[in-house]
């Protein structure tokens, strides 16, 4: 392995939306440092199978439910 060509990876903590916090290596920053996620697994509907809910601006998705309401979906 080359020297000087690999990043630091070293402890830094990571802080999720609800509060609690974690140890990892990375590479993110320097020792000691916090990374604070703004989405993580224990809020997004991603991981959590939560509800998501389709904006209908302009009535675009009306309109299509409209013209294909037949079609059996």
């Amino acid at each position: 392995m080359k020297k000087d060509i690999h990043p630091d990876y070293h402890m830094i903590t990571v802080k999720l939306t609800d509060g609690s916090t974690y140890q990892t290596r990375s590479t993110y920053g320097k020792e000691g440092d916090v990374l604070a996620l703004d989405i993580d697994p224990s809020a997004h509907p991603a991981w959590t199978g939560g509800n998501s809910r389709l904006m209908d601006t302009g009535g675009r998705v009306s309109k299509f439910k409209k013209k294909y309401e037949g079609l059996g979906f």
